[in-house]
């Protein structure tokens, strides 16, 4: 492994020499378009006077832009927060308008030298819009302040003139290991190209996301196999475009990939498991994003299927991460597995004074009458006798739902009322379990038996 570290003080000072003197040589051209009369003080005025009708054009359309920003209510978010930081900064945005525009116009009308400090603070008013816009776009806030940063510097160089000595410097400083050569320039740089790539990657695979969700040909399993299809090819991709950046030999990195990989896959036996379980489970199509399922003692329907786990979502709002490999080995109920029927049964009982064929024909009646109940053809709810009790005449009601996801205990309880409101006007009555105690005994007894009825 060798190091340029000859390259570092020699190059570092020439550097430094070179930003103060093109710094200065830029500070020293300012003063003099400035004091200077003639076409460049007349372009100093020009961008005043662009700036203030831009600020007056704002004060002026302001209501009207937030009104028609308001009314965009189905953009993705990613557009919408674009929207909003252009409202912020609508000043700005009707000034690069602007002088943009007269910058054209002057271009191709007079000579060159009457706009070049138009141009010059078009570009630099074009810079900081889209820094601010796109540095947005970025979630992590250490992230932004970094790229924000990263683009002023850039910016700064470019208005210096500095970009070709600053980058060869930071191809000076590197590290050679055999045929590889890495350096600092080559690292920026693929961190540029993953950054970039990456958003589009992520941008990429929201967008087939939506239009796999949208297209009511494809099984919702289908939909999120192939949404982790495209998204694992669009990740590989930016990974394979950030080795070549750096120039690692694609062959080499093949064949050190799989010897990591069997080291690998026996510390990580658990998460190939449950990935390839999540594979099986997308593929073969047993359960699929909205089937209410039950595992153990956890009731709730599929909220998303991930690479490793499935998220179910309890009536009580818990949400539960199952692995995949617990849905694989062990028994689940899916309740929605072929269609979303499900019958429920409920026992209840009523005193033997009571006429069973009343009893049924109120049951099937009241049932009939709670909401999210079926009745008709194949599911019209059906009442037996199941035995007799020792103090009620026991029945089963049998009736059906579609919504099992919306639960099955309120469903439950519901029918539990009406059949109380019904037995209730039709005179029918639910007994309870009583017990009736005789003491019988003897003159020889009759003393056990008081102590006996006493206790």
């Amino acid at each position: 492994m060798v190091m340029n570290q000859d390259l570092l003080p020699e190059s570092l000072s020439e550097l430094y020499g070179n930003m103060a003197a093109a710094f200065s040589a830029q500070f020293e051209n300012l003063i003099e378009l400035i004091v200077t009369p003639g076409w460049r003080q007349y372009q100093l005025v020009i961008i005043l006077f662009l700036w203030t009708l831009a600020f007056l054009l704002k004060f002026l359309t302001q209501n009207r832009w937030d009104s028609w920003a308001r009314a965009r209510t189905g953009w993705p978010k990613w557009r919408l927060r674009l929207l909003i930081q252009l409202m912020r900064r609508l000043t700005l945005v009707y000034f690069v308008l602007m002088s943009w525009s007269l910058y054209w116009v002057m271009q191709n009308t007079t000579w060159p030298s009457h706009s070049y400090i138009i141009g010059v603070i078009a570009t630099l008013a074009v810079a900081w819009l889209a820094i601010a816009l796109v540095s947005r776009l970025v979630r992590n806030r250490t992230l932004r302040q970094i790229f924000k940063w990263s683009m002023w510097i850039y910016a700064t160089l470019i208005a210096l003139g500095l970009t070709d000595d600053v980058a060869e410097f930071l191809d000076g400083v590197a590290i050679t290991i055999g045929d590889l050569h890495i350096s600092v320039l080559g690292i920026i740089k693929a961190v540029l190209l993953i950054g970039v790539l990456l958003t589009l990657a992520r941008i990429g695979t929201r967008t087939a996301e939506r239009g796999l969700k949208g297209n009511a040909d494809i099984t919702p399993s289908m939909q999120v196999l192939l949404a982790k299809g495209i998204q694992v090819l669009l990740y590989g991709a930016v990974f394979m475009a950030a080795i070549r950046t750096l120039g690692f030999d694609l062959t080499g990195i093949a064949l050190l990939s799989g010897a990591i990989g069997v080291g690998i896959g026996f510390g990580l036996q658990k998460v190939v498991s449950n990935l390839i379980s999540g594979i099986i489970i997308l593929m073969d199509r047993s359960i699929k994003p909205g089937d209410v399922i039950s595992l153990g003692d956890t009731f709730g329907w599929i909220n998303a299927l991930g690479a490793r786990y499935v998220s179910v979502v309890t009536r009580d709002g818990r949400e539960y991460l199952i692995p995949n490999e617990d849905l694989i080995t062990n028994q689940v109920v899916n309740w929605s597995h072929s269609d979303r029927f499900v019958r429920l049964d409920l026992d209840f009982g009523t005193s033997y004074g009571d006429d069973p064929h009343h009893v049924r024909a109120t049951a099937i009646r009241s049932v009939k009458t709670v909401g999210r109940v079926l009745s008709g053809g194949k599911h019209e709810p059906v009442c037996h006798i199941t035995g007799f009790g020792d103090s009620s005449v026991d029945y089963v009601l049998r009736f059906w739902i579609s919504d099992p996801n919306k639960g099955l205990t309120n469903i439950r309880g519901n029918v539990f009322l009406a059949l109380w409101d019904a037995f209730k006007a039709e005179g029918i009555s639910i007994p309870f379990p009583q017990r009736e105690v005789r003491v019988l005994g003897n003159e020889s007894h009759g003393a056990d038996g008081q102590q006996l009825a006493k206790e």
